[in-house]
């Protein structure tokens, strides 16, 4: 009995071991540490100075140090602070497309960040780059090389430097009391600066919004390493070259495959590391919190290359679709070239009090097939204002990630405007099924315009992205 009790405990001490660890391993910021300005280790380049301009600015200069990406190795990035002059700044809109050597010189604000800064919100600008990118690729190389060894995401600076710098960069803008009241953060960018904050945002409470393009938003198969997707979308493109398939940006697993991971240790990585990456994971935490939110993945981008997925998972996850848009692409001949949805989510959130008129949040959308006719149905919200609707179409997409879909664009003639049925509430049309398709992806994409102090901003929000197979 004694040495039964004794080998039931050695196995209990050891599964509290291995949950300990697999706990720690996934645990990937101290946010106590994030929020420490003390640990910044600030270096000033350029003290707080008045800058002339339409508006008169203060701007101040620093680096920091971000942390350490492994034991020995720091992260020091600048950042550059902007404020009214003649007040305290009341929010901030912070980014992180910027390079070091444009943010050593004074910024001279237009357009929406122009407008913030009339309003009394602040600009924080750091840096969210490829270390290639401003001479330091040794320090990429050798992140990817750990990470590769170690599936230790704090050794890879796309899980753990860049959505630090940003949540590190609002540490340095509250450490200046004489120059920024807490208020509300809104986030912006594209690519990397879409995905770093999307990934943030789950983490740092003191981030409100976020407007991101061609970025990841949700945990398809594909990006949980599921060996199966990628063996068959594999199959689709013929090779990996061209392939999209990365967890949260581009692929790492041939790399890791190659350190001598095998792909249940790739799934195992992507399940445990997943609740602190995707927006979809956590859409009722930030929806508490009063988190606004608002993605532009595009239709053939090679890091949001999961549409379909998507849309029918997370439909109300709000996004709008620029045909033919991505990373390198030039949109399709009708796409909404109008469209102003990053300076109206700024200023609605902002300025609520100016701006009463919400955004459009994700319609409904019906089908209905008779024989080779695809009947659409997309009903928003009572009240909502939406004033246009036009909708997109696709036969016989190549799976999701594979060099076709990234490559073959919508045709030139699969779009039309749609009929408001206003006794309904809805908008609707149809569209004549070709008879050779196996299946049909289509979008519907919708207007509304606000107004902030006389000024008129057109936004647009798109339909889930539907894929139907006859």
């Amino acid at each position: 009995m004694n040495k039964t009790h004794a080998m039931l405990t050695l196995c209990l001490v050891g599964l509290s071991q291995i949950l300990s660890t697999t706990a720690e391993a996934v645990e990937i910021f101290d946010m106590d540490e994030i929020r420490d300005p003390s640990t910044l280790e600030i270096e000033v380049i350029q003290n707080w100075r008045t800058v002339a301009g339409p508006v008169v600015t203060r701007q101040k200069l620093v680096t920091i140090n971000v942390g350490e990406i492994w034991p020995g190795q720091d992260y020091r990035l600048p950042v550059r602070m902007v404020v009214p002059a003649d007040r305290k700044a009341r929010g901030i809109h912070l980014t992180g497309g910027n390079s070091p050597t444009r943010l050593e010189r004074e910024t001279r604000p237009r357009g929406i960040d122009l407008q913030l800064l009339q309003g009394g919100v602040g600009l924080v600008m750091t840096v969210v780059q490829e270390p290639g990118s401003y001479g330091k690729p040794e320090l990429g190389g050798r992140s990817e090389a750990r990470f590769a060894k170690s599936l230790n995401p704090h050794h890879k600076i796309q899980y753990w430097a860049w959505p630090a710098t940003l949540m590190r960069a609002i540490t340095t803008a509250y450490a200046e009391t004489d120059y920024f009241e807490k208020g509300k953060v809104a986030v912006t960018g594209a690519s990397k600066n879409g995905a770093s904050p999307s990934m943030a945002i789950i983490h740092d409470d003191r981030m409100t919004a976020l407007h991101a393009s061609v970025s990841p938003i949700w945990d398809s198969p594909l990006r949980l390493c599921d060996q199966k997707a990628w063996d068959r979308h594999l199959a689709d493109g013929g090779q990996q070259r061209g392939f999209s398939g990365g967890h949260f940006g581009p692929n790492f697993n041939q790399r890791a495959l190659d350190a001598g991971h095998t792909w249940e240790e790739l799934q195992t990585f992507a399940n445990e590391i997943s609740d602190q990456v995707f927006v979809s994971r956590n859409l009722q935490a930030l929806r508490g919190r009063g988190v606004e939110m608002l993605f532009h993945p595009g239709t053939h981008d090679m890091v949001a290359y999961d549409m379909a997925w998507g849309g029918a998972n997370h439909p109300s996850i709000p996004l709008y679709l620029g045909a033919n848009s991505g990373h390198g692409k030039k949109g399709h001949l009708k796409i909404e070239h109008d469209q102003q949805n990053k300076s109206a989510l700024l200023l609605r959130h902002f300025f609520p009090d100016e701006v009463r008129e919400p955004l459009l949040t994700p319609p409904a959308i019906e089908t209905k097939l008779t024989g080779h006719t695809l009947k659409v149905t997309v009903r928003f919200s009572p009240d909502s204002g939406e004033e246009s609707g036009r909708i997109w179409w696709m036969n016989d997409r190549s799976p999701d990630g594979s060099p076709r879909y990234l490559r073959e664009p919508i045709p030139d003639e699969n779009t039309k405007e749609m009929t408001h049925d206003s006794d309904h509430g809805v908008w609707t049309t149809e569209i004549t099924i070709d008879p050779t398709a196996s299946q049909i992806d289509f979008f519907s994409n919708h207007r509304k315009t606000i107004t902030y102090r006389k000024n008129r901003y057109r936004t647009y929000v798109s339909s889930p992205y539907t894929r139907i197979e006859f």
